[in-house]
């Protein structure tokens, strides 16, 4: 296989991109901001961590702005996961911001794998939030793949998935 080459990173777009991860209870910082930097490299946390300790668990956020989407869209098209991503990423489009999140137990190793409904799974979240002009229209872009050539796809077309992860058309 071939380096996947990206040129859209969100940054140089007009995307601001929003990466949270709440830490929590016995969790270790140090694995979790792991986690993030295996999708987002430029991730840093300029803020001390409280390492969980008996009687003192962990219980903070780690946040960053204006990261760029790059590795992230790279691990798509890696996983060839293009068309779940424009779906999962357009799942909660309002106007031009979205919300979604990953898994961290998946991020550990360097995959993505989204975290769909309202589950709270075990080894945590990474919540990314976007916004910025015509961000429908980048997220098309950004998911686009060759096989868009033969079966064109769009946010919130025929073929979207359904809300639990499930084809709507191949049932």
């Amino acid at each position: 296989m071939t380096d996947t080459k990206i040129l859209l990173n969100g940054v140089d777009e007009g995307i601001n991109t929003i990466v949270t991860s709440k830490i929590t209870g016995a969790e270790s910082p140090d694995l979790v901001l792991q986690s993030i930097q295996n999708i987002f490299p430029e991730f840093t946390n300029s803020k001390p961590m409280n390492h969980p300790s008996f009687g003192n668990p962990s219980n903070f956020e780690l946040r960053q702005e204006n990261m760029s989407m790059n590795n992230f869209l790279v691990l798509l098209h890696k996983q060839a996961i293009l068309d779940t991503a424009l779906d999962v990423l357009s799942m909660n489009m309002k106007d031009n911001a979205t919300s979604f999140e990953i898994l961290r137990q998946a991020s550990i190793s360097g995959k993505i794998a989204f975290n769909l409904g309202s589950q709270n799974p075990l080894g945590g979240v990474i919540k990314i939030e976007m916004s910025g002009e015509d961000l429908p229209a980048w997220i098309e872009a950004a998911t686009w793949h060759k096989g868009r050539d033969t079966v064109p796809r769009r946010i919130n077309d025929e073929r979207t998935m359904n809300e639990d992860g499930d084809a709507s058309t191949w049932h």
